[in-house]
C-alpha cells in the first residue's frame, strides 16, 4: 500500500484533479469518485483531493464547471432523443412486420428492401459514431488547453502582480532618495552665511 502524501500540490497535480473533476461533472457522475480517482493516481486520500478541489482548483475552473454542466444536459437530452428514436424504429418495423403477414405472405423483393433498411441504418450509426467520436475527442483537447491556458493565466496574473509590487518598491525607493537629496541641500544652504569684511564687502562663510 502506498503511503499518502502530505507534501504540497504541484501545477500539474492540479490540472489533472481539474480534468477527472469536470469529465465526472460532464459524464454525470460524482465529485466523490473524481476525489477518489484522482487520489488513486496521486496516492492521496479523497479528502485531500476534496479540500484541494474546494478551496483553490475549484476558483480556477468557474468556466470550465458551467461549461460541463450544460454538457451534461445535452448528454442526457441526447440520450432521450436516442431511445425515443429506437423506440419509433421498433414500432415501425413491428407494424411493417404485421402488414407483411396480413397479405399471407412476406415477398423476396420485402426481405431485400428490408435488408436494405437495416444497412443503411448500420451505415448511419457508423457515420454518426464517427463523428461523436472526432468530436468527443476534439472536446478532450480544447478542454485540456482550456486547462493550460488557465493555469498560465494564473501565472502570468502572478508575475505581473509581483512585477507591480517592485515597481511600486522602486517607486518608494526614489521617493526616499530625492527627498534625502533635498535635505541634503537645505542642510547645505543651512551652514552657508555672509558677514562683511573689512573693506564692507560680504563675503561667505561656512557655519
Amino acid at each position: 500500500m502506498s503511503p499518502t502524501r502530505q507534501d504540497a500540490w504541484t501545477q500539474d497535480e492540479d490540472l489533472l484533479l481539474a480534468e477527472v473533476v469536470l469529465r465526472h461533472i460532464r459524464e454525470g457522475g460524482t465529485q466523490l469518485q473524481a476525489f477518489e480517482e484522482v487520489g488513486k493516481q496521486l496516492s492521496r486520500t479523497p479528502a485531500a483531493c476534496g479540500f484541494r478541489w474546494n478551496s483553490f482548483v475549484r476558483k480556477q475552473y468557474k468556466s470550465g464547471i458551467e461549461l460541463a454542466k450544460k454538457q451534461r444536459k445535452e448528454l442526457k437530452k441526447q440520450t432521450v432523443l436516442q431511445k425515443d428514436s429506437q423506440m419509433n424504429e421498433t414500432q415501425n418495423i413491428g407494424a411493417g412486420s404485421s402488414f407483411e403477414t396480413e397479405q399471407g405472405s412476406i415477398t423476396f423483393s420485402a426481405v431485400i428492401h428490408y435488408l436494405e433498411y437495416l444497412y443503411k441504418k448500420a451505415n448511419n450509426i457508423g457515420v454518426l459514431e464517427e463523428e461523436r467520436q472526432r468530436f468527443s475527442e476534439k472536446i478532450k483537447e480544447l478542454e485540456k488547453e482550456t486547462y493550460y491556458l488557465a493555469a498560465e493565466n494564473e501565472r502570468l496574473t502572478k508575475s505581473l502582480k509581483a512585477i507591480e509590487e517592485d515597481y511600486r518598491s522602486l517607486l518608494e525607493i526614489m521617493e526616499r532618495a530625492r527627498k534625502m537629496v533635498v535635505f541634503q541641500d537645505e542642510d547645505r544652504q543651512q551652514k552657508v552665511k555672509f558677514q562683511m569684511d573689512k573693506n564692507g564687502n560680504l563675503e561667505r562663510v561656512e557655519k
